[in-house]
């Protein structure tokens, strides 16, 4: 896949504007850096959870452990 270069980004840009207008044009530039701030939060989120999944699930094996200890106990 060709990587684009300043003229390929300079025709969409004009594309853009005159599809959408310069008033509309901040509008859309915010709603999209929106997006992508959402969409890296979400996949930071859903790897952190990915990640600590394994370790509450190795404490919740020895919490249940020490239940049944002190059960047999008493």
């Amino acid at each position: 896949m060709p990587s684009l270069g300043f003229p390929e980004l300079a025709i969409i840009l004009v594309i853009a504007l005159i599809i959408f207008g310069p008033g509309k044009l901040p509008s859309l530039g915010k709603s999209v850096g929106e997006t992508i701030k959402e969409f890296k939060k979400a996949s930071t989120q859903l790897m952190n959870d990915n990640k600590t999944e394994p370790e509450a699930e190795v404490k919740a094996q020895e919490t249940n452990a020490e239940v049944k200890t002190e059960d047999g106990k008493s």
